[in-house]
């Protein structure tokens, strides 16, 4: 029989997608499920967006350009520069997502062997797509007692080898909505210029920022124009997951132009879908104020309701939409199994990510999840009442 590729055996499971046939069976039995585990919001997509595709009279669905259209990276242009980053459509690759924005960026940077630093916990992500390209990820641990702060740059210093090309981070995070500061990002600035690496910051949850604070944008620095590299998405901003359009936006030309080669190589973006995604961008900012408002209202809701259940311990997130939660369990993956598998209150149960696999590092994470605030507050309260019932269980049936 044909080998399976090494490579291929070590790409990691997705800790948010594994699940999902154990929550399908439930479903079948009458279990109703509610889904903590993926950050799919229930936000209304504008609805620009969705005109400007049902309002097309295209005869013929033809190739777009591989780094996307000149007329939406233009309109890109505008928006960042309303995020203080002054760039030209040039220094723009449209992308099918962040994923793939990620696997050209890493593709683009590294060879083979190559390491990549990056803050732990992570997207589960940034694994796979490492892996994909061959390279080794060599983390920093955060620790929920400092709320996923950034590790000292000390820390990053004893890491950084021969084989170091890049440091990378979600900013705010996935999955533990923790936002940079600007301080932070200085000092990150401060050690990839020393050690001349790339710092690609995946800020797909930029407009997700809470309690007054700002968000920070690596392509804002000064002197950072050869370092820096953005990853960004719809997905996230316009609740337009299924649309699959993201970009890279770098000032570092050899970069761009090694980008647009794998650009060339999977041919374009979907057409209809970077035409609602340049419609998108027409959202007056009152949906956004609204939206930001709700998941305020929903963190809250979440943090207050979590506290309540006796040996969790949680993070309090400043930005995106997740929270990374401890739990009085010693295996969170076995715990969220058996959630789907041999528990429902009143014919209830609740999905959520196993955190280990936001980590790299061998047994972290075992007693977290991720959760995803996005229910609505009445639905995130009954998620969290169930999960609190079901860990009473849980330690009687072990």
């Amino acid at each position: 029989m044909p080998a399976i590729s090494k490579k291929g055996l070590k790409m990691p499971e997705s800790p948010i997608r594994k699940l999902v046939p154990y929550a399908e069976d439930a479903k079948k039995r009458g279990v109703k499920v509610f889904h903590l585990n993926i950050g799919q919001p229930d936000i209304k997509t504008p609805q620009v967006a969705l005109d400007a595709v049902k309002n097309n009279d295209i005869q013929t669905l033809a190739y777009a350009r591989s780094e996307g259209s000149e007329e939406y990276r233009n309109k890109l242009v505008s928006y960042y520069k309303k995020h203080n980053v002054n760039v030209t459509a040039d220094n723009i690759v449209v992308t099918t997502g962040g994923s793939e924005a990620l696997l050209f960026t890493i593709g683009s940077i590294t060879d083979p062997g190559d390491e990549i630093i990056i803050p732990e916990p992570f997207y589960a992500n940034y694994n796979g797509f490492s892996t994909a390209s061959g390279v080794t990820v060599v983390p920093v641990i955060s620790k929920i007692e400092d709320n996923f702060a950034l590790p000292k740059i000390e820390e990053f210093e004893k890491l950084i080898t021969k084989k170091t090309k890049a440091i990378l981070i979600c900013n705010p995070g996935n999955p533990t909505g923790y936002l940079y500061s600007k301080e932070e990002i200085q000092k990150l600035k401060e050690i990839v210029l020393k050690h001349d690496l790339f710092l690609i910051a995946d800020e797909v949850y930029r407009e997700f920022t809470y309690d007054g604070l700002e968000h920070t944008s690596v392509m804002a620095l000064d002197g950072l124009e050869q370092n820096s590299i953005v990853i960004d998405s719809v997905s996230k901003r316009y609740s337009m997951c299924g649309a699959r359009i993201g970009c890279i936006v770098s000032k570092n030309e050899d970069f761009i132009k090694t980008a647009i080669k794998f650009a060339q190589a999977r041919l374009s973006p979907p057409t209809y879908a970077l035409i609602a995604s340049e419609a998108a961008l027409d959202t007056p900012q009152q949906y956004f104020d609204d939206v930001k408002e709700e998941y305020v209202d929903r963190r809250n809701t979440l943090i207050k309701e979590l506290n309540k259940i006796e040996g969790v311990k949680v993070a309090n997130p400043k930005g995106a939409f997740y929270c990374v939660a401890e739990l009085p369990v010693k295996d969170s993956d076995h715990f969220a199994k058996w959630l789907l598998e041999d528990y429902n209150l009143n014919n209830e149960t609740v999905m959520v990510a196993p955190a280990s696999g936001f980590y790299s590092t061998e047994g972290e994470g075992k007693n977290q999840i991720r959760m995803a605030y996005v229910l609505n507050k009445v639905d995130l309260i009954r998620s969290v009442e169930i999960l609190g019932e079901a860990l009473k269980v849980y330690k009687d049936s072990l």
